[in-house]
């Protein structure tokens, strides 16, 4: 029996006939690269004017900027630093760049990292509301995955309408902003500013 025939959309032809928007969109891909390298650098500068992290063991291990493919089929790529991860324990902050959809930064904190930054995340939000100008656009994790960084209802919920009290409680943190990529002149103070405003939420409060 002889297998069904392949054939390729009018679209398609065209697209697999036309090597120029791939070359672009490695070209592109380059970019966020070079984007991110630079952030690592912003990030490690930042962390050490950080009276409270500026000896911390956490933040010697060096960045790691990750590509891949197929995020939810699309091309991705992300920044780690910093980047703790066991079984049982974890403090990173992911910065992430998603084709077609935006830039995001997330904190994520578990198990022993969570019992210690989590009270002062509490603080902050009590401190200046769920409503106030100083929380504006945070997304709190809902998900039961905390690999996923899509702001869908399932994974993330403005802090406006989470119900929880405490952070404390929750299996993990998941904290993130967002930024869509027809911005991309003001990614990178985006991200410096609100990788700073992380650093300060877990010990200012």
């Amino acid at each position: 029996m002889s297998a069904a025939k392949v054939t390729l959309s009018p679209k398609e032809l065209e697209l697999v006939n036309n090597a120029d928007w791939i070359l672009t969109k490695n070209h592109i891909i380059q970019k966020v690269n070079d984007l991110f390298s630079a952030l690592a650098n912003g990030y490690r500068q930042e962390y050490l004017q950080q009276e409270a992290f500026a000896k911390s063991p956490v933040f010697d291990i060096p960045p790691k900027i990750s590509k891949g493919e197929q995020y939810q089929l699309l091309p991705y790529m992300m920044l780690d630093f910093p980047r703790c991860f066991t079984d049982t324990d974890v403090f990173a902050i992911r910065t992430f760049f998603w084709w077609g959809n935006h830039c995001s930064i997330h904190l994520l904190l578990k198990g022993k990292f969570l019992a210690q930054y989590g009270p002062s995340i509490d603080r902050y939000f009590q401190l200046y509301g769920k409503y106030g100008v100083e929380t504006k656009d945070w997304h709190i994790g809902v998900g039961q995955d905390p690999w996923q960084h899509h702001f869908e209802k399932d994974n993330y919920a403005a802090i406006q309408d989470w119900n929880g009290y405490s952070v404390t409680m929750l299996p993990f943190l998941k904290l993130a902003k967002k930024i869509p990529l027809e911005e991309w002149d003001d990614i990178e103070s985006f991200m410096l500013n609100h990788f700073k405003k992380m650093l300060t939420i877990l010990t200012d409060y």
